[in-house]
């Protein structure tokens, strides 16, 4: 297998969608669909990159990044974030992340802004 992703997204169809676009791509994908349960990860295992939603049941992407951001064991691995429904130039303000990419999305814009980030 190749480099390693996180997914963090609610819609099951959306992660499903993207692991399978990813693993097809020889990576390693590992999804969730609440930010409880990505925050009880196993961190033994870091990503080469995380790939978040925005707006999430149970909390927001924005706010996952910022962790991420701020933990000593993840500031250096890149960011994506996904949504269909922030301002991407807010969220440019407003985050700490490393890319954008606007729900819906082109599946060759997703692989290439991916590879491009790691």
């Amino acid at each position: 297998m190749g480099k390693k992703i996180s997914i963090l997204e609610d819609d099951q169809g959306i992660r499903e969608i993207v692991e399978l676009i990813f693993l097809q791509e020889d990576y390693e994908v590992t999804g969730f669909a609440t930010v409880n349960d990505f925050m009880s990860r196993k961190s033994d295992s870091l990503p080469d990159l995380f790939l978040l939603d925005v707006m999430l049941p149970d909390g927001n992407g924005l706010n996952v990044c910022e962790m991420l951001k701020t933990e000593a064991e993840t500031s250096n691995i890149p960011v994506l974030m996904m949504s269909a429904h922030a301002d991407l130039i807010t969220m440019k303000n407003q985050s700490k992340a490393d890319g954008f990419i606007s729900k819906p999305f082109d599946i060759d814009h997703l692989i290439s802004m991916v590879k491009k980030t790691i």
